[in-house]
């Protein structure tokens, strides 16, 4: 079934409801027939599927079925529907204008299968499970725990009690746990605790002596199961926020206004009262009233509802996406202010920023002095308050403080699939408002910029160009890709960012070469050899691949913004035949300070192809100089014993990498900074 709709609108999606379970059951009845259809296995107001075999099986291809809900005692119906069989021989029915009392009687039958555990909700992803090993790796996951006072529950049978990790030692392999229940007896060892990370819940067990009091003391656990239950980060929505929604399937509930419980990116839950008669797989148009009283407008799917509590109220978990390109600025805004409400975009912010580029040291890490980069700070400044208005594209992050600005990290989107990570930047010492925790100031402008990046449903690589010689770099980032870098989903591969002055051609004579714009051929010859002789990932991440060569689909959209973006590729031949080939890359101006969307690559077609790597080189000069630029970045793969004779000039002390991950693995690689960034907790 493609979708259950009421007119020609969809109301929910085709497997929607609870998975039935266990003994006994709903059977599936054709009173008409007078026969039982199958044991229901799938069962929400909108549709319901029965087991295959039996009647079902031998069922005629009706076009209309008339049907009943056997519960055991009680019949549900008539109820009218149009069946699908599937491949397997299920029979399902699509059933229509299921009036509001049926609707009511099926989910009060669901919702007593669910607290006999013979239901689940069907649109719930199970949670991923990882175990995590080895004594260092377990001490930092559980330091940064205690140093964050992230709280857990201590799980017993048939009940669960909040405990806190107190505190880590470290010299003695020991956790000291407190029970925040006052009153509550531990129980015997073993312990079963689950304490939350970043993203992530971890569970453990634990040996030990009987707990004393409120507080228990145990061992070090010997491994971890890490237990991932979301893709994006959720957090406390902010104080009266409320979602306002008409049912699909019954209008005469009237409009409905609910509070927002929590939210992220892809979704929110609220609290839901006893006649709202929503079921996971149930699209719900949602309108969000924001604090400033202008609104926005959300597309959802239920995806899990709790058990009622004592007073009726139940949590309701829905995936969302924003309809319009206005709500998702809104939206975007709303959630990345909640997730990391210390920090800001930064288009209020851009003298403050600029100040601080200068004050980091952030200018003399980048080839040329501060003064060479005052050229951009017209361009920086037009592009920030063009940037807060495409966030699809833009963001950049910073930390504010009565000083001005402590910390800034900007990411932007210059591959189909790919965000780029850079001009990441600290301030000296400590401002009065320094968070009590160590490290919260880069975590909290790391955790903004890539959970936004993490937004964008296209997200599969994050790339930066890290120089390696700085510790935070190399402990966070190249570590971190290191040690994944086997499996295919990382890279640290060392570049040097050469600069070229596009008014100083090399003087040397280009002899039997020929330099032309390249081919499909040449083309598809350039993907090829990159295909053999860089990381699949390197070719994915830069849009190396035969479809996206030429960064159509990229550029279109930074054009469509009134932005610059394109990508050009020439080819040295030699007698006709492409020897070596040029790509260069145009950003708009302001996009980076350093110029890394103004970039050249050079790549081999033939063991003579660095023979004509100086005079690609020249012509690159002059295709950027017709495109209104001074200057270039020459990205280096190779040994460079070239640069003298093409004028290219770098910085020798500098240490730079091409640092790629892959986007599933964005979620690790914040916990990985958690770890690294928390230390002692300022008193």
């Amino acid at each position: 079934m493609s979708g259950i709709t009421e007119g020609m609108s969809v109301v929910a999606g085709p497997y929607s409801g609870y998975s039935l379970h266990g003994p006994g059951g709903i059977q599936v009845v054709a009173p008409e027939l007078g026969t039982v259809l199958g044991r229901a296995t799938l069962l929400s107001p909108t549709a319901v599927w029965a087991a295959p075999g039996g009647a079902a099986s031998a069922l005629a291809r009706e076009r209309r079925l008339r049907v009943s809900l056997d519960t055991g005692g009680t019949s549900i119906g008539p109820l009218v529907g149009e069946p699908r069989w599937s491949d397997a021989g299920a029979l399902g029915i699509q059933l229509m204008d299921v009036s509001l009392e049926q609707g009511r009687r099926i989910l009060s039958v669901l919702d007593d299968a669910m607290l006999r555990g013979g239901a689940e909700p069907e649109a719930s992803p199970l949670p991923v499970q990882e175990e995590v090993t080895g004594s260092e790796r377990i001490e930092s996951i559980l330091t940064v725990i205690s140093a964050m006072s992230n709280r857990g529950v201590l799980r017993r049978p048939g009940r669960t009690e909040r405990v806190m990790l107190e505190r880590m030692d470290a010299a003695r392999s020991l956790l000291h746990w407190r029970c925040i229940e006052p009153g509550v007896d531990w129980g015997e060892p073993p312990y079963d605790i689950e304490v939350i990370g970043y993203n992530a819940a971890y569970r453990m067990r634990l040996a030990g002596p009987l707990a004393k009091g409120e507080w228990l003391v145990t061992p070090l656990p010997e491994r971890l199961w890490r237990v991932r239950h979301r893709w994006h980060r959720r957090v406390q929505a902010p104080a009266g926020l409320r979602v306002r929604f008409d049912h699909p399937l019954w209008k005469e509930l009237g409009r409905r206004q609910r509070e927002v419980v929590d939210l992220s990116f892809s979704g929110l839950a609220l609290r839901g009262e006893p006649d709202d008669l929503v079921f996971p797989g149930l699209f719900l148009p949602l309108e969000v009233e924001l604090a400033d009283g202008e609104c926005l407008y959300l597309s959802g799917e239920v995806r899990h509802v709790s058990s009622a509590r004592s007073d009726g109220l139940r949590v309701v978990g829905l995936e969302v996406r924003p309809r319009t390109e206005r709500d998702t600025l809104l939206w975007t805004r709303l959630v990345s202010q909640a997730l990391c409400p210390a920090t800001r975009t930064s288009e209020d912010f851009l003298a403050p920023l600029w100040e601080l580029y200068f004050a980091s040291g952030y200018f003399n890490m980048a080839s040329g002095s501060a003064e060479h980069f005052d050229t951009l700070r017209r361009s920086f400044f037009d592009l920030g308050k063009h940037a807060a208005r495409l966030p699809q594209l833009f963001c950049q992050t910073v930390w504010p403080s009565e000083r001005g600005v402590e910390a800034s990290l900007s990411s932007m989107k210059p591959y189909r699939h790919s965000w780029l990570l850079h001009q990441l930047s600290r301030r000296p010492g400590q401002p009065d408002n320094a968070p009590r925790v160590p490290g919260q100031v880069l975590r909290d402008t790391y955790l903004r910029t890539l959970e936004h990046a993490q937004s964008d449903p296209e997200l599969r690589w994050v790339v930066c160009y890290a120089e390696s010689s700085v510790p935070w770099v190399y402990r966070t980032h190249v570590r971190f890709a290191r040690r994944l870098q086997d499996g295919g989903q990382s890279l640290v591969m060392p570049v040097r960012m050469m600069t070229a002055d596009c008014g100083e051609l090399s003087g040397q004579p280009v002899g039997d070469l020929e330099i032309g714009v390249a081919t499909i051929g040449e083309k598809y010859l350039l993907a090829g050899e990159l295909a053999r002789t860089r990381p699949a990932c390197y070719v994915e991440a830069l849009d190396f691949t035969r479809e996206r060569m030429d960064l159509w689909s990229i550029a279109r959209t930074w054009q469509g913004a009134g932005l610059e973006r394109e990508r050009r590729l020439l080819v040295a031949r030699r007698d006709g035949v492409p020897i070596a080939a040029l790509v260069l890359e145009l950003g708009h101006p302001g996009s980076n300070l350093m110029r890394l969307l103004d970039a050249a690559r050079l790549f081999p077609l033939a063991p003579e192809g660095r023979e004509a790597y100086v005079a690609l080189l020249d012509e690159a000069r002059r295709w950027y100089a017709l495109r209104g630029r001074t200057s270039f970045v020459y990205l280096c793969e190779d040994e460079g014993e070239y640069a003298q004779a093409a004028r290219l000039n770098d910085d020798p002390s500098a240490r730079p990498c091409l640092w790629i991950i892959s986007a599933s693995l964005v979620p690790e690689f914040l916990e990985h900074l958690h770890e690294q960034s928390v230390g002692k907790p300022r008193e």
